[in-house]
């Protein structure tokens, strides 16, 4: 067997592992039937996005349909294929679809979309060329020393995201990243505080290994889901250490204009309530997984609308 044969039955055997809309077709969609395959995507899989996207101009939503769509499909292809060696196969595949989208030779509807919106809002490809850096690394690296290590991961697999949403809304200066930066990363800490039990099923552990023994927390703890004051100890600390990047983001919101201020306050305060139920439950992440309740759901939604409509500070 030849090795491209080889990695021929790896791309097909991850494909079957995957909705059947994913594939590569053999011929390009229009830009309509682009558009619609996108909208669909991102409006049917995050029920998030669908709410957030009821702030955003007009004009924007289908940039962000496309940018969602890419990542969604992204983050399957790493995540949702069950076997390392396909989900690579498939990870490589994709960024060359990447890379021939940016030479104008795009195929699949999310990269016949996406060309449109790189175009028109002038997004460079290395954002979303660091998101699968981040989804190939899932692939082999499971445990991190310390907590910079635990950032670096982020500065791949989150921070890029927070810079497209500024491209695609017309910013491109170094402190707005900056800023969103800390944003994405606590984002990213808080769902991962919150799925410690589901990554750990997954043989993947966040929490910085150098913060585990100083807690004298080890594997066994998290396998047997055995809460002691020690898992406690540790879980209190990375929730603060969250905590404080959600705060150094958050002077971004004052930056932007009035609709994306009140998706980034949306999000935002949506992390940090992630965040107040796991404290709410006593750090416990191994009895039950945190989430926030419908009636902190409603009510983030509606100080989100009330700063659109009202006029009313996000801050």
């Amino acid at each position: 067997m030849t090795a491209n044969t080889a990695q021929s039955e790896l791309i097909e055997k991850g494909w079957a592992a995957l909705p059947a809309e994913y594939r590569i077709p053999e011929k390009a969609p229009t830009i309509e039937e682009a558009r619609a395959y996108c909208q669909r995507l991102a409006e049917t899989h995050y029920e998030n996005f669908h709410v957030a996207s009821w702030f955003l101009p007009k004009r924007l939503r289908r940039h962000f349909h496309s940018i969602y769509a890419y990542c969604r499909i992204s983050d399957d292809l790493g995540d949702e294929v069950g076997n390392r060696e396909q989900a690579l196969a498939l990870l490589n595949l994709w960024g060359e679809e990447l890379d021939a989208c940016y030479r104008g030779e795009a195929r699949h509807p999310v990269f016949v979309a996406l060309a449109e919106t790189i175009r028109i809002c002038d997004i460079p490809k290395d954002p979303f060329a660091d998101l699968l850096v981040a989804f190939r690394q899932d692939q082999t690296v499971t445990r991190f020393e310390t907590m910079d290590d635990v950032l670096h991961y982020c500065h791949y697999s989150a921070n890029p995201v927070g810079h497209l949403v500024l491209y695609a809304c017309g910013y491109r200066d170094a402190e707005r990243f900056a800023l969103s930066n800390h944003t994405c990363s606590a984002l990213q800490l808080a769902n991962f505080w919150q799925d410690v039990t589901v990554d750990y099923d997954k043989d993947r552990i966040y929490f910085p290994l150098a913060d585990m023994r100083r807690f004298g927390v080890d594997e066994a703890t998290i396998a047997n889901r055995n809460f002691t004051p020690q898992f406690r100890e540790l879980m209190q600390y990375e929730v603060e250490y969250a905590r404080q990047l959600f705060t150094k983001g958050m002077p971004l919101i004052q930056m932007v204009d009035r609709e994306l201020a009140v998706d980034l306050d949306l999000f935002s305060r949506g992390g940090l309530e992630i965040l107040n139920a796991i404290e709410q439950q006593d750090y416990n992440v191994l009895r039950a997984r945190p989430a926030i309740s419908k009636g902190k759901k409603v009510a983030l939604l509606f100080r989100a609308l009330s700063g659109k409509f009202f006029g009313r500070s996000v801050a």
